[in-house]
């Protein structure tokens, strides 16, 4: 498949995601091995300081690295989190948000991916959050066919 066509795919999954569409995340782009999204922030995913919430911030490094992971696994096969470790580098406080995920190992049981979180403010990008997740490669017949 084209970079089009996963792109295409992971937006219809996203949009299957009820939590995911609640928080407004958006894929951006996706290809065999990565995808990238966006999170435009509203006042009720901040906490009480005016930052992002940590929840949010796992969600998206969490979703986008499924999403990644789904792009290496044969069709009927979604990726599950199985385990996830997350690094909150500084506070989220941006415009908008931006999360990038590759595997970095695909496996038919396991896939490894690594996400980076970014805060956006005009034109400055600041790393914010890093996530190493693992993801069960499961067969699910709930998803929309491809």
């Amino acid at each position: 498949m084209n970079e089009d066509t996963i792109a295409a795919r992971m937006r219809e999954i996203f949009d299957c995601a009820p939590f995911v569409r609640w928080l407004g995340m958006e894929v951006l782009g996706a290809g065999e091995g990565w995808c990238e999204t966006l999170l435009l922030p509203r006042e009720e995913l901040r906490q009480q300081n005016g930052f992002l919430h940590a929840g949010v911030v796992s969600t998206m490094a969490d979703h986008t690295a499924g999403a990644s992971a789904g792009t290496v696994l044969p069709p009927g096969i979604s990726p599950l989190t199985a385990e996830y470790k997350i690094n909150l580098l500084r506070p989220a406080l941006g415009d908008r948000f931006r999360c990038r995920a590759d595997v970095l190992k695909p496996g038919k049981t396991l896939v490894i991916a690594e996400s980076s979180v970014y805060a956006i403010t005009g034109d400055t990008e600041k790393l914010i959050a890093k996530a190493l997740v693992t993801l069960a490669a499961v067969k699910v017949d709930l998803l929309p066919p491809a």
